[in-house]
């Protein structure tokens, strides 16, 4: 799950990226607004944490741009402010959640599992089913039956990429601006060896999910008749 961070608090940022990293999220982290709309606007997140008061662009104004386009990202506004009426204002603009400073660290991860679980198909906390196999995106274990197999942080998101778009063609640039960002300089070999990974973790399981190529399009995740 890639998360996107817009604080203009650096340590606060830097703080809440540490956490979630711990557990097993991918955070980006911006400071103003105007970049944080940019990023926003690729439509990359899983979930984004907006704060509203921002140099350059005001949270709201990016939450209003963002919704406009047509992104349904779930965004969680983080504020100092706690008038009801900012609120209002904020839920009305598109956010799906709302938490003002300070706040604790358990109830903002509670908050983030409640909106992935809006998302995704979850069998319990953090497990995503497909075919016979199961995905714990907190734990990093892919397992089928009673097997299971430790996977990297890339590598379960990858595969929780693939089974969210199951049956769906992904490019190899869609992988590395999901896995890597929008901005990054990571090739398609990067996208070709974790693809690789996960292919022979899911033959160490003996499972009948595969993960197809179609020359020249990309990748598919599908069930072997």
């Amino acid at each position: 799950m890639r998360i996107l961070i817009i604080e203009d608090e650096i340590h606060l940022a830097e703080a809440l990226a540490q956490i979630l990293r711990k557990n097993n999220y991918t955070v980006d982290l911006v400071h103003e607004g105007e970049s944080g709309l940019d990023h926003a606007l690729s439509d990359i997140y899983d979930l984004i944490l907006l704060d509203i008061m921002l140099p350059r662009m005001d949270g709201i104004s990016i939450l209003k741009n963002i919704r406009k386009e047509g992104i349904a990202t779930p965004v969680i506004l983080l504020t100092a402010k706690g008038e009801i009426s900012d609120k209002v204002v904020g839920l009305d603009s598109g956010a799906d959640d709302y938490l003002a400073k300070p706040f604790a660290t358990d109830e903002l991860l509670a908050r983030i599992r409640a909106m992935s679980r809006r998302k995704r198909e979850i069998i319990s906390d953090n497990t995503l089913k497909y075919g016979d196999i199961e995905l714990n995106t907190g734990t990093l274990k892919l397992s089928k039956d009673s097997k299971e197999v430790k996977l990297t942080l890339k590598e379960s998101d990858l595969l929780e990429f693939f089974i969210l778009r199951k049956n769906l063609v992904s490019s190899k640039e869609s992988i590395i601006e999901k896995l890597w960002g929008f901005d990054s300089e990571v090739e398609h070999n990067h996208v070709e060896v974790y693809v690789s990974f996960l292919r022979k973790k899911l033959l160490f399981l003996n499972s009948e999910v595969v993960i197809s190529t179609l020359r020249g399009v990309g990748y598919m995740l599908e069930v072997k008749n």
